[in-house]
């Protein structure tokens, strides 16, 4: 046996480039948000019935929406 016979080897993850996933994905949920969500999200916590009626994101996100070019009435 000599004393070189067990490496052990580091790997470093790049951050950056998880960071730049993990942003990514926020962006994209916020643009399905404020551009498309019509009670999707909601209909979780409130049921179906009652979200896809009262739009609650869309109501919070409405002028937001508008602002950034997207139509939604």
């Amino acid at each position: 046996m000599s004393l070189f016979g067990q490496r052990k080897i580091i790997v470093e993850y790049d951050r950056s480039r998880i960071a730049k996933g993990f942003l990514a994905a926020i962006v994209v949920f916020g643009i399905f948000v404020v551009g498309y969500d019509q009670g999707q999200i909601s209909s979780v916590v409130k049921g179906s019935d009652e979200a896809f009626e009262m739009k609650y994101l869309h109501e919070v996100t409405h002028d937001m929406r508008h602002a950034a070019g997207f139509p939604c009435h």
